[in-house]
């Protein structure tokens, strides 16, 4: 049995996330987490990572991206007992949204939500499983804050720091947590 308490739980994770080369297109090494997610144990893990983080803090809701986000963002928010909003592909949500533009390395995409998914004021973890450009996690911060809600922290489980989304985002002032980093894109 590991000896948890000496345990690098981010390196332990990162072994976790299967690497697929030159996915979706050439060139590109994609960050699978399915297998991460599959075994009870490091799901927990990951779980509690966030949990242990925000779980001292005042946060009204969990924020989770399309659609990774969605998987950690709603387990993470019924840990804290507080609610979820998905911020979806545009297209896909049935009522009154608000949506924000945003670029990838091929073209633009848009996410929307509901336009009374927060309230002003809300503070929000906003949560992805990686962040590599940006734009996505750019975008849904860009959406909170029109709503009037406080983003407390953006979070994912991989940062890409080639990409440089993460750094893009620090230099903002834009608070981010990530678990690992992979190197490549």
């Amino acid at each position: 049995m590991e000896n948890l308490s000496n345990l690098d739980y981010s390196r332990y994770l990162k072994g976790w996330i299967r690497t697929v080369p030159n996915w979706p297109s050439e060139g590109v090494m994609f960050r699978d987490i399915t297998p991460l997610l599959q075994n009870p144990k490091t799901f927990r893990m990951l779980i509690d990572i966030f949990v242990h983080r925000y779980m001292g803090e005042r946060i009204d809701m969990v924020a989770g991206l399309d659609a990774r986000g969605f998987i950690i963002g709603s387990v993470l928010a019924y840990e804290l007992n507080v609610g979820f909003v998905p911020i979806r592909k545009k297209g896909k949500l049935p009522f009154t949204t608000v949506a924000e533009e945003y670029e990838l390395e091929y073209g633009n995409a848009t996410v929307e939500m509901h336009t009374d998914a927060v309230k002003p004021g809300d503070r929000v973890v906003l949560i992805d499983d990686l962040i590599a450009t940006g734009g996505t996690m750019m975008a849904g911060y860009k959406l909170l804050q029109r709503l009037g809600a406080e983003v407390v922290e953006t979070a994912g489980i991989i940062e890409l720091p080639e990409l440089g989304g993460g750094e893009l985002m620090r230099e903002l002032n834009i608070p981010l947590f990530t678990v690992c980093s992979f190197d490549g894109h």
